[in-house]
């Protein structure tokens, strides 16, 4: 994709330059989606390197599209700086830290899990989890559903999910009900407030580097392609942000593949929280568990590429996409169909919790302090304090 100009008068950045500015970032990217807010900062306000209305538009693109909100904007805001070289440099640079640290956390949970201290921090972290995953469905509920259609879409989700039926179906019998039975939207979008090139043969480079990925390890590791294939596949439908992809890693990771067992699962969402990055990065956590090293950098790239990827195919054509009626309802009937997929995993997840006394009040304490407005981080950190001082106490 050809490059694209800065504002008038700043002067276009290395791509080194953009790789550290987002390297540094990332390190402190907690917050999923709360990060676009530092993310303009940076690039609007501190460096001037994109207009500020062309970075909104950028932003309501990335709601629009699957995957993961906060890292498909550090991908746009790429794009718009030094084109798709720029996109991949704040991409990669972005996602490093989580990366890096998840693999840290991972390989030590390998070798200290079994440690009666660690089972019972992790106990208290799959309580909060439960809280967390509980507390995005509410919140998703209250922005999404504002009719009783929508409940009615949300409530089909969650008991075909619960059924067992597997929710990309789910997801795309919503999208067709959405076509069918959701209203017109009455207001026509606006065009957008940049102009946006046609893609070119970077783009065709990087669908074959993915491409070559792919088919170099289904040719030499079987294992790992399908571990790629299933991260991609779940990339591919996460319509709605990270927590979107909650429903469908469960259902691969757990149900489909027996990769992991619910409770390990949940340590592993428990660890994506307390690493920067968005919550998909519990991917890494799963393929290292499960094939190692390899694993977790196999998962990585799969989880990430596609949502990477449509962001560079998908900005040409934003003008199209907004304007579409019939992609305004499709999109609306998933999103309302992930409200209900996030209860029915929320029930999942909680039934994999032995609860007692402690783990309960733990997870309604969570629930209640991010309903009052806490920062998730700061909700996780205060758990393990509280646990911590509970084995302590009881020890």
């Amino acid at each position: 994709m050809a490059e694209m100009s800065s504002p008038s008068g700043s002067q276009q950045p290395s791509l080194a330059a953009i790789f550290f500015a987002f390297l540094r970032l990332g390190i402190t990217a907690f917050g999923g989606p709360a990060m676009v807010t530092y993310i303009r900062k940076m690039t609007v306000g501190q460096k001037s390197w994109i207009d500020g209305a062309v970075f909104d538009e950028g932003v309501a693109l990335c709601q629009a599209i699957p995957g993961a909100t906060a890292m498909q904007v550090v991908a746009y805001a790429g794009l718009r700086i030094r084109g798709a070289a720029g996109a991949l440099a704040a991409f990669v640079g972005f996602g490093l830290p989580a990366f890096f640290l998840m693999m840290l956390l991972s390989a030590l949970y390998v070798s200290t899990s079994d440690l009666p201290p660690v089972k019972a921090l992790f106990l208290a972290l799959q309580a909060i989890v439960v809280a967390l995953v509980a507390y995005a469905t509410v919140s998703f509920g209250r922005t999404s559903l504002k009719q009783w259609v929508h409940v009615l879409i949300a409530g089909i989700a969650a008991v075909l999910f619960i059924a067992g039926l597997n929710p990309i179906i789910v997801i795309v019998l919503a999208a067709l009900l959405g076509i069918v039975i959701l209203p017109v939207p009455d207001k026509k979008q606006d065009a957008p407030a940049g102009t946006f090139p046609r893609p070119e043969k970077s783009l065709f480079i990087l669908l074959g580097a993915a491409a070559a990925f792919f088919a170099v390890l289904y040719l030499l590791q079987p294992d790992l392609f399908t571990l790629a294939a299933t991260m991609a596949r779940i990339d591919l439908f996460a319509f709605g942000g990270g927590f979107a992809s909650l429903p469908l890693m469960f259902n691969e990771v757990v149900t489909v593949h027996a990769w992991l067992d619910s409770a390990t699962f949940i340590n592993g969402l428990a660890l994506g929280q307390v690493t920067p990055g968005p919550i998909v990065i519990t991917a890494t956590f799963v393929g290292f568990l499960t094939y190692g090293f390899w694993g977790g950098v196999v998962a990585t790239i799969a989880i990430f590429t596609p949502s990477f990827l449509v962001v560079v195919g998908t900005v040409p054509y934003y003008d199209w996409l907004r304007s579409s009626q019939t992609y305004q309802r499709m999109f609306q009937g998933i999103l309302f169909s992930f409200v209900g997929l996030l209860l029915s995993v929320t029930i999942k997840l909680a039934l994999a919790v032995p609860w007692s006394w402690f783990p309960g009040l733990l997870a309604a304490g969570a629930f209640l302090a991010l309903l009052l407005g806490a920062e998730i981080l700061w909700v996780v950190v205060a758990g393990i304090g509280i646990a911590a001082g509970m084995f302590v106490i009881m020890h």
